[in-house]
């Protein structure tokens, strides 16, 4: 029997998602024999001799799942909305690094509701979607990062990006303004391994969901 069918693979990225799914994990029996955070390996064998942990990018986490480079994977829903979710199955809301997924821009500005508005962001898709519900034309410019310094330096008008605190905008002198969805961060299982293996990968599923009813 090869590696790959031996091993349940459960995909996962550092951060705050990491940092708040270890100790749900740790619920099913799952933990890593050593420091995630400090460790520069890519791949974790765990206190269950049967499953191992990868880490790899948050984006990535969909795409490993749905072609069976894992059997299960931790991420945001913004992830799985952006970049789709084909071939997986969605069986729990973790509710964990809750978050909402916002317009915004300068502070006191007027939102744009005439002519073409220029919007940066990463996440394409769910910003394309949500202007045309609002009948607005927009013109997208992709950015992976500092998003609050594309209004600043009058390369946007608005913005479309995660929301925790917001004291992020508030330090560069933008506000949050309208609401495209909440997001918590979810548990995927590849559609095939929920079948074949759906007597080890169960049992997880039932953990997790008993501790996260317990934690809300």
């Amino acid at each position: 029997m090869s590696e790959k069918k031996e091993f349940l693979t459960i995909a996962l990225s550092k951060g705050r998602i990491l940092d708040e799914t270890l100790p749900l994990l740790a619920s099913a029996g799952i933990e890593p024999l050593e420091d995630i955070s400090s460790s520069r390996k890519l791949v974790f064998e765990t206190t269950r001799p049967d499953v191992r942990l990868i880490i790899i990018r948050a984006t990535d986490v969909p795409t490993y799942v749905q072609y069976g480079g894992a059997d299960m994977g931790v991420t945001g829903k913004d992830v799985l909305m952006e970049h789709g979710a084909d071939g997986l199955y969605e069986p729990l809301d973790l509710k964990i690094a809750k978050c909402r997924l916002m317009t915004a821009g300068p502070k006191d500005a007027q939102s744009v509701t005439k002519g073409r508005l220029r919007v940066a962001t990463k996440f394409v898709t769910l910003a394309k979607n949500y202007y045309a519900s609002k009948g607005l034309q927009v013109e997208i410019i992709k950015l992976y990062g500092a998003m609050e310094l594309a209004p600043i330096l009058g390369l946007a008008d608005e913005i479309v990006d995660i929301v925790d605190t917001g004291n992020t905008l508030k330090a560069n002198g933008l506000e949050a303004r309208e609401l495209i969805h909440m997001i918590s961060t979810r548990l995927v299982v590849n559609r095939a391994s929920m079948k074949m293996k759906h007597h080890r990968i169960q049992p997880i599923i039932d953990q997790l969901a008993a501790t996260v009813a317990q934690k809300n």
